[in-house]
C-alpha cells in the first residue's frame, strides 16, 4: 500500500503557491508517464462514448450488458449533455460535433416526465453552460435557458426554498412522497452556480434571483455550527428533524456556498457565502474522528445528539472542497485544513484499497478495533475519491494523489470494463458486475481522471469552478452594483477561443 502523502514535493519539477493556490502552470515540465496515463484515460472515454453511441444514442444511459438504452432522465439524453465538456476538453471533435447535432435537432424539454430538479439542474444545465463557456456556441446557452425556465416554477413557494420535483411540460412542482412533503438540502441549495451563471450569460436576473433567495432563507436562521437538517419544510424554512450529514443529501449545499464564493471571484458581493461555509467547517470538525487501530480519519452523520460512525463514498467530496477552500484562511487555519483534507483522502483512498476488487463500496462503517469495513457494497463509478485527488494534486503538487489515482482506474478497467462499455459493480467484494453506465462516469470520472493527468492549465482553477457534475463555468468577478450587473457580464465574458483544447497545454 502506497505512503499516506507527505509535504515534500520532489524539486525542480513544479513551484507550489502557498496555503491552497494551485500550482505554477506557467513552469510547469511536462511528464512522459502523465501523457501516457492521459491518454490511458481518454482511449477509455472512447470506448464509453463508442458503446453508448452504438447501443444507446439519444437515451439517458447505457446499459452496457443487454446492449440498450434507459431513460433514466425523462429521455433528455442525459450521457450526451453529461459529456459534452468531456469531449471537448480532451479535444474529441467529431464526437463533439456529433453531439451538438444531437443537441440542436434531437434535444426536446417539452416532456410529461416528472423531473429531479436538482439532477436536471446539475446534469442538463450545467452541461450545457459549461459546453457554452468552453465553446462560445450560443446554441447551448439558449437551450440552456430553454429547461432553466421550465425549473423555475418550482421556486414558487412560501419561503422561496424550492420543491424537489416539477413535470418538465406542465410545471405542477411538488416534492418527493418518501419525504413527507420536505425539499431535502442538498436538491434545495445546489442550483447556485448553475442558475446565476445563466443570468449571468443570458442578461436575465430572474435566475439569480430565484436561486439567491434560498441561501437569504438559510441565512435567516443559520446555525451556530452551520449544520442543517437534511429535511426542509419549504412552507416553514424549518425542519422537524434534526438528520446531518455530508452524504447524500446533504453534500453538495457545503459545496456550493464554497463554489459560489469562488465562481463570483470571491468578492465582497459573495463574502456571505464564504462565511456560511466556514461557519459549516466548523460544524464539519465536530463531525471528525478517527478509527483503531489505524487512526484513519472519517466523517460522522448526526442525528439529534447521535452521532453514527458511518461514512458515505460521496463524502469523499470533501477533501476536495476543503483544500480548495483553504485558501481563504490565514495561513495557520489553511495548513491545518488542507491537513484534514489530506487525512481524509487517505482515509477515502483506502476506501478502494482494501477490498478485494479495489474499487470502493457505498458506504462504510467504523468500529472500535476494527478500522473500516464496507457497509453498502455496490461501486457504481462514483468519482468524488478522484475529484478529491485531482483537486489535492493542483494544491499540493504531491505525486502521491496521481499515483492513488492511477491504481483506481487500474481498478476500474480491470472490474468495470466490457467489451460494450463500462458497467458498475453490484457487490466490490465479489466483483458480481451490473447493468449500468452512470453518465456520471463520462462526466466526472474520467474527467477528474484526465485533469488529474494534465497540466494544471488545462481547466485551470484560477479561471473555472466545477458544479458538482464536474461541469468547468467560467469564474466571473461580481460586484456590489446589484441588479444591473448582468448584462454587463454578458457583454464582458472572456472571448472564446472556438478550438478544441490541445493533448499538453489546452490549447492549439
Amino acid at each position: 500500500m502506497l505512503e499516506r502523502p507527505g509535504q515534500s514535493v520532489p524539486s525542480g519539477e513544479y513551484t507550489i503557491h502557498g496555503n491552497g493556490k494551485s500550482i505554477n502552470d506557467k513552469i510547469f515540465v511536462s511528464d512522459p508517464l502523465d501523457n501516457e496515463r492521459r491518454e490511458k484515460v481518454k482511449e477509455a472515454m472512447l470506448h464509453a462514448w463508442n458503446s453508448y453511441e452504438k447501443y444507446a444514442w439519444g437515451q439517458d444511459e447505457l446499459q452496457p450488458q443487454s446492449k440498450n438504452g434507459v431513460n433514466s432522465f425523462g429521455g433528455l439524453g442525459a450521457t450526451i449533455l453529461d459529456s459534452l465538456d468531456t469531449l471537448y476538453i480532451m479535444g474529441l471533435k467529431d464526437q463533439f460535433e456529433k453531439a451538438r447535432e444531437w443537441v440542436a435537432n434531437s434535444l426536446d424539454f417539452n416532456k410529461n416526465y416528472e423531473a429531479s430538479v436538482f439532477e436536471t439542474t446539475i446534469r442538463v444545465v450545467g452541461g450545457l453552460l459549461s459546453a457554452y463557456d468552453l465553446s462560445g456556441d450560443s446554441l447551448f446557452l439558449e437551450k440552456a435557458r430553454d429547461i432553466g425556465d421550465r425549473l423555475l416554477p418550482a421556486w414558487n413557494t412560501p419561503t422561496g426554498i424550492p420543491y424537489n420535483r416539477i413535470n418538465l411540460a406542465h410545471g405542477n412542482p411538488h416534492n418527493f412522497g418518501w419525504a413527507g412533503g420536505d425539499s431535502i438540502l442538498a436538491d434545495s441549495g445546489t442550483e447556485q452556480l448553475e442558475f446565476i451563471v445563466l443570468s449571468q450569460r443570458s442578461g436575465d436576473l430572474k435566475y439569480q434571483q430565484k436561486v439567491e433567495n434560498v441561501i437569504s432563507q438559510f441565512q435567516k436562521s443559520f446555525p451556530s455550527d452551520g449544520l442543517l437538517s437534511i429535511y426542509i419544510n419549504p412552507n416553514s424554512g424549518t425542519s422537524s428533524r434534526s438528520q446531518v450529514t455530508f452524504g447524500a443529501m446533504g453534500d453538495s449545499f457545503y459545496e456550493y456556498l464554497l463554489k459560489v464564493w469562488v465562481q463570483g471571484n470571491k468578492t465582497g458581493s459573495v463574502k456571505h457565502y464564504r462565511e456560511m461555509w466556514e461557519t459549516s467547517m466548523k460544524g464539519l470538525q465536530s463531525l471528525v474522528r478517527k478509527s483503531t487501530p489505524s487512526s484513519f480519519t472519517y466523517l460522522c452523520e448526526k442525528n439529534g445528539d447521535y452521532l453514527s460512525d458511518k461514512m458515505d463514498e460521496l463524502a469523499c467530496f470533501a477533501p476536495g472542497m476543503l483544500a480548495l477552500g483553504s485558501s481563504g484562511y490565514d495561513s495557520e487555519s489553511a495548513k491545518k485544513t488542507l491537513l484534514l483534507a489530506e487525512e481524509l483522502a487517505w482515509t477515502c483512498y483506502n476506501f478502494y484499497q482494501t477490498t478485494p476488487t479495489k474499487l470502493a463500496g457505498e458506504n462504510y462503517f467504523f468500529h472500535e478495533g476494527q478500522d473500516m469495513h464496507v457497509g453498502t457494497s455496490w461501486n457504481i463509478l462514483r468519482p468524488e475519491t478522484i475529484e478529491s485527488l485531482m483537486y489535492l494534486w493542483r494544491i499540493t503538487g504531491n505525486k502521491t494523489y496521481k499515483e492513488w489515482g492511477w491504481n483506481i482506474f487500474q481498478a476500474f478497467e480491470k472490474n468495470s470494463r466490457i467489451d460494450s462499455g463500462y458497467v458498475g459493480l453490484k457487490d466490490v467484494n465479489t466483483g458480481t458486475k451490473d447493468n449500468m453506465m452512470q453518465s456520471f462516469f463520462l462526466a466526472e470520472t474520467l474527467k477528474y481522471l484526465y485533469l488529474l493527468f494534465s497540466p494544471p492549465s488545462l481547466i485551470s482553477l484560477d479561471e473555472w469552478v466545477f458544479n458538482t457534475e464536474a461541469h468547468p463555468l467560467r469564474i466571473v468577478t461580481r460586484s456590489n452594483k446589484g441588479e444591473n450587473q448582468t448584462t454587463s457580464i454578458a457583454q464582458s465574458l472572456p472571448n472564446h477561443p472556438n478550438k478544441f483544447l490541445g493533448r499538453k497545454q489546452g490549447g492549439a
